[in-house]
């Protein structure tokens, strides 16, 4: 039996859907997902597995103009993944413009490999604004293939999944067949402790904390982990953990609960706040952060 291997890889503006498209085609909550912008910081690859196929789906972080080190670093993940994919995905919004997408036009246009335009959150306009939309895309656009889909609520998902495996190329599996992504647990439970920290912190405070697991010790009823959440100033830290530490205990319960039903046991979390004023643009610092 011939089986077929490949690397979609999507891309897209900050708040496109990215991540909640990985999800969707996934079928599994691997991608963190929030309103805020820049949520997405690494390229994280989650894999679909079949009998005779293996779609290696590749989430990026969303697209703009670099202010600092760790951006810089986010945007080379944006163009590492137009060098390796055997399928691009550009996925737009129902209301967004191309006249006003220049900067993803310009890396789609680089692309040597097969395009596909998914016009994204359709179930926000009715049907001529839909057509209207793909409409601009495919003039901005000729060589792509256009399709309307909603990746919150599903529409034309299954469709897509399988389309996605048709475009592939005849390839023995990249990855062991029972993974679900090519990162580790220690990835996935700092990227949980980081949505949390995005859902109950505003202004600049998310994007000034990075999560590095120091520990991840599964037992047979609880795993016990050990993680420091690093800000850029003492300011910073003072504001995560709050009068008398209430905000930071309000956030352990959040991301421990969150962890539990990712790794399905009890889990004992030890989060401690640390400042380290310039993570954000010191080159060594972003490499062991794993940038």
């Amino acid at each position: 039996m011939s089986h077929r291997a490949g690397f979609v890889n999507i891309i897209g503006m900050p708040n496109a859907g990215k991540s909640t498209l990985l999800n969707a085609l996934l079928g599994e909550p691997l991608a963190i997902t929030n309103p805020k912008a820049q949520t997405t910081r690494h390229r994280i690859l989650g894999l679909l597995n079949g009998p005779d196929h293996q779609l290696v789906i590749g989430d990026t972080p969303g697209i703009l103009e670099p202010q600092y080190g760790l951006q810089e670093r986010m945007m080379a993940a944006v163009d590492s993944a137009l060098r390796d994919a055997d399928l691009l995905v550009v996925l737009v919004e129902l209301h967004q413009r191309p006249d006003r997408s220049q900067a993803l036009l310009d890396r789609a246009r680089r692309a040597r490999c097969p395009l596909l335009v998914l016009v994204n959150k359709v179930d926000l306009g009715g049907e001529a604004e839909v057509l209207q939309a793909c409409q601009r895309w495919q003039e901005a656009l000729p060589v792509a293939k256009v399709v309307p889909v909603s990746a919150l609520h599903g529409f034309h998902i299954e469709e897509l999944r399988r389309h996605l495996v048709e475009a592939l190329p005849e390839h023995p599996p990249y990855f062991p067949k029972d993974e679900l992504s090519d990162r580790n647990m220690r990835f996935f439970v700092a990227e949980l402790v980081r949505e949390r920290i995005l859902a109950l912190y505003k202004q600049e405070v998310p994007y000034s904390c990075e999560v590095v697991v120091n520990s991840y010790e599964e037992g047979d009823t609880l795993t016990r982990i050990q993680a420091d959440i690093i800000v850029m100033r003492d300011s910073q830290k003072a504001i995560l953990i709050g009068e008398g530490g209430r905000a930071l205990r309000r956030l352990g319960t959040q991301a421990r609960e969150a962890i539990e039903r990712f790794v399905r046991t009890k889990v004992f979390l030890d989060l401690k706040v640390k400042a380290d004023p310039d993570w954000r643009e010191d080159k060594n610092k972003l490499r062991n952060y794993g940038y």
